[in-house]
């Protein structure tokens, strides 16, 4: 069971999970021992709430793929054990980012000497403008 929030979780029959080779550099540990994990979670056929399903597929996220499905590779240990506790660890990192709603930007005003001080430098630039003109003999 992979708990979510203190009320959502996901059970462990909706997470498929298989063993592959690492990629990269290892030597024989890397070309004999499957120890790289690839986690697969199909949003539309989970247990999750409507929100959370619809906030993940809105995502942005180059790990779901079309058709909703969550693909995880975790790779980053030697212990297949390691690798599994990460996999399931982004998934649910992934889910709580999708779920978590950011605050309202609220618009800031200027203060007044902010203000005063961007008009003054304006006037003293035209100023500084209006002298570079032709001069005339009168």
């Amino acid at each position: 069971m992979l708990q979510i929030s203190n009320t959502v979780t996901i059970p462990e029959h909706e997470i498929e999970m298989s063993a592959v080779r690492s990629q990269g550099a290892g030597g024989q540990n890397v070309n004999k021992v499957a120890t790289a994990i690839h986690l697969r979670f199909d949003i539309l056929a989970s247990s999750l709430p409507d929100r959370y399903k619809e906030r993940l597929l809105n995502l942005n996220d180059q790990r779901i793929t079309k058709e909703g499905v969550i693909v995880i590779k975790a790779q980053e240990h030697r212990r297949q054990e390691q690798n599994r506790e990460e996999a399931l660890q982004r998934l649910q990192e992934l889910i709580k980012s999708a779920i978590a709603v950011p605050k309202p930007r609220k618009p800031s005003k200027p203060t007044r000497g902010s203000q005063k001080r961007r008009l003054d430098s304006k006037s003293k630039r035209s100023q500084l403008k209006a002298t570079r003109g032709k001069v005339t003999d009168e």
